[in-house]
């Protein structure tokens, strides 16, 4: 059966993304936050970004999620800083749903990765992102707002927040807005690394 999920870094002190309009400070604060997945074997591979790569238990959280993903959703926010900052062959190699109020004829890249721009809503990208989802998992990419906007419509199965050791002091807080009276959570598998440490959960109705 097809799941709903996430899957998210987090700082220490509970920020999934930077917000500070300095580009040079933003890039710090966001290698901070995802320098771990660099290292990495299979993501190497995936972006085409050198040979060698750690294989270890981080590298098999990052390859089980690639492969588990038939299709991913995301925020116009997202979006907009991928597309000058993704590669040619965007990394995702499935159909990708953005949630936008912008119309937009679709984006298809080489590699298997195709944008389609939806402007009736979260639920209507779900349901779309299932016709296509060839029995494989749905992942929400983000953003943060659009993350929240899953959780508190009742959309996500599971997730898993990795928890990097870093302090960053400021910027988007994944579960600011999130109605906690609706969701209850259930730890479903820990895992840990010299780098970080993966919590996943399985998500309930309150």
């Amino acid at each position: 059966m097809t799941k709903v999920f996430f899957s998210v870094a987090m700082s220490l002190d509970g920020f999934v993304g930077p917000v500070d309009p300095d580009r040079e400070k933003w890039m710090e604060q966001w290698m901070k936050l995802q320098g771990w997945q660099g290292e990495q074997k299979f993501f190497r591979e995936n972006l085409h970004i050198g040979e060698g790569g750690e294989t270890g238990v981080d590298n098999d959280v990052v390859k089980e999620t690639f492969e588990r993903t038939g299709v991913t959703i995301m925020g116009k926010r997202m979006f907009d800083g991928g597309e000058t900052g993704w590669p040619e062959e965007a990394p995702f190699h499935t159909p990708v749903f953005v949630v936008t109020h912008r119309e937009r004829e679709l984006w298809e890249r080489p590699g298997g990765t195709t944008f389609y721009f939806v402007n009736d809503g979260i639920e209507s990208a779900l349901k779309q992102a299932r016709d296509v989802a060839d029995g494989r998992d749905i992942r929400i990419g983000g953003g943060g707002q659009t993350l929240i906007q899953y959780l508190n419509a009742g959309l996500v199965d599971e997730f898993t927040i990795t928890l990097v050791p870093v302090l960053l002091g400021e910027g988007i807080r994944l579960f600011e807005r999130l109605d906690t009276d609706r969701i209850d959570l259930v730890g479903s598998d820990a895992r840990h690394s010299p780098r970080v440490t993966h919590l996943k959960y399985t998500v309930g109705s309150g």
